[in-house]
């Protein structure tokens, strides 16, 4: 008789890619697959994706995983899902197909209309979805195509319009039943979810004219999202949990219990204090720091603080593919390997603006300080460098708001292979950066232990974690003074970059009431 071994399915969809993999009871992640995907910016603040293609490589890449893991002697048990958060999607219930392109969590093309509402609203959103009005929304997007778009129009005459994040957009594809629902993790980013009452807060909805009737249905994170497809898929199990991948890859890389930190390094770096189950007070002077549910079980929420870098990952694949100074990151990573310091270089890697220390996106990237000496080594690891401030200062706004201090930061994504950047990371931020084995890996992990955590491979998340194991530590090497040195250095720039903002952004306002 042949002896086959349980497995969880785990998908990962990402803004830059899309993998699939199955993960065992010993945390291994096995036969994983991956599918680049498209994201295109026609114009600065607008970012977008096709939701269509983001499904056919999900479908593509589980079908490969699901057939090497037969093939393994692996018998999966459930499937398990961790997506972009705050990506929106408006289809068509009677076709399945997108009728507009998604809006990217990076989009800020609302940002005039959303500023013009922020002096009422956001002290009432504050303490209720832990984030003021902010510069994008999936709902008020939603709203505009409803107004203007005549297949989304139309459709919603018909009544066969659907609205959700790519979490919805996937489980209503992936799953038997064809329901439109979201999470916690998910719901929180998209801005209209109230953090303590597991609901919506539909007065915002109703300024913002988005019909409360497309609301997705609110789900925990590990739920019964009904059952996948044969069809499509080729199997038929249940789908046990769906999650934002910030906090799938938080729960894959252990960080579960208050006071850990972490960063997640994807297109973007976003860096999370857990705050354990109460919802935490922040100061208000913290703008740039965000209340989010890190995961919801059994009825029980459990938050963090987050403040982010919308694009790291991002910003070394546009070095590489739309300036061509470098073949891959990795090469960047070597070279930077090879320079002791960016020789007075610094990067900011600010492609749709800046949120640290404030929130400014008119900012722009730059690289500055080039000089006639000036090596490829020191460029690369000036862009490393730029990174790792940006995170420091992540980690800086974090513990304002909050009052506690970090006192290491576990690493997460495919950026954080880099030993490079990880000990960069460690000397400007001055806490140790502990990287975990199969790091990259975390947000599939984190999904499977999510799903299987109530006795189907685990009993807990807490035995679930007890299988990870450190790959790495990284402590500061630069002395305490040369590490102010460089964070003054780093904070002048973007004060010039904030300014030079303001200074467009005036422009701008004059030339509108011109």
């Amino acid at each position: 008789m042949i002896e086959y071994e349980d497995v969880i399915l785990a998908i990962d969809e990402g803004t830059s890619g899309t993998r699939a993999a199955v993960v065992a009871r010993n945390s291994q992640v096995h036969c994983l697959e991956y599918q680049p995907l498209q994201v295109s910016s026609q114009r600065h603040g607008v970012v977008e994706q096709d939701a269509d293609e983001i499904l056919q490589a999900t479908i593509a890449v589980c079908r490969t995983a699901i057939v090497n893991a037969q093939r393994s002697k692996m018998r999966i048990v459930a499937l398990a899902i961790a997506t972009q958060r705050s990506t929106a999607v408006l289809w068509d219930a009677g076709t399945g197909k997108a009728l507009a392109p998604a809006m990217v969590w990076q989009d800020a093309r609302f940002t005039h209309e959303l500023a013009q509402l922020a002096p009422e609203w956001d002290a009432k959103l504050l303490p209720l979805i832990g984030r003021p009005v902010g510069i994008r929304s999936p709902y008020l997007w939603a709203s505009y195509h409803i107004a203007n778009t005549p297949a989304v129009k139309k459709a919603h005459q018909a009544g066969t319009l659907v609205f959700g994040t790519v979490d919805s957009w996937l489980l209503w594809h992936l799953a038997q039943e064809k329901k439109c629902v979201t999470t916690p993790t998910n719901a929180t980013s998209a801005g209209a979810y109230c953090l303590n009452e597991h609901q919506y807060y539909l007065p915002w909805l109703q300024t913002l004219n988005f019909p409360a009737s497309l609301l997705p249905s609110l789900h925990d994170d590990a739920d019964d999202f009904g059952t996948t497809r044969e069809d499509l898929l080729g199997i038929s199990v249940p789908i046990r949990a769906c999650a934002g991948d910030q906090f799938a890859g938080a729960i894959g890389l252990g960080c579960t219990e208050r006071g850990q930190a972490f960063c997640m390094h994807g297109t973007g770096s976003f860096v999370d204090l857990m705050m354990g189950p109460k919802v935490p007070t922040l100061k208000k002077s913290c703008e740039s720091t965000l209340t989010m549910t890190a995961r919801r079980q059994k009825g029980r929420s459990h938050f963090s603080v987050e403040t982010f870098v919308p694009t790291t990952g991002s910003a070394l694949n546009w070095v590489c593919e739309k300036l061509h100074w470098f073949d891959s990151p990795e090469q960047i990573s070597e070279l930077a390997a090879q320079a002791s310091d960016s020789g007075g270089v610094s990067f900011i890697p600010a492609l749709t603006g800046l949120r640290v220390p404030h929130l400014q996106p008119q900012a722009r990237a730059s690289l500055n300080g080039i000089s006639i000496s000036t090596t490829r080594p020191q460029v690369a690891y000036a862009i490393l460098e730029g990174i790792a401030h940006s995170v420091a200062a992540c980690i800086r706004a974090n513990e304002a708001a909050t009052g506690i201090p970090t006192q290491e930061l576990v690493v997460g994504g495919g950026l954080s292979n880099s030993d490079t950047l990880l000990q960069i990371q460690a000397d400007v931020s001055g806490i140790p950066v502990r990287r975990m084995a199969e790091t990259a890996r975390a947000s599939l992990r984190g999904a499977a232990f999510l799903a299987g955590a109530d006795g189907l491979l685990w009993d807990s998340l807490t035995d679930a974690c007890a299988t990870l194991k450190t790959a790495r530590l990284f402590e500061p090497k630069i002395s305490h003074d040369l590490r102010e040195q460089k964070i003054s250095r780093w904070e002048m720039r973007i004060a010039l970059e904030m300014d030079a903002a303001s200074s467009l952004t005036s422009a701008n306002q004059e030339r509108t009431h011109l």
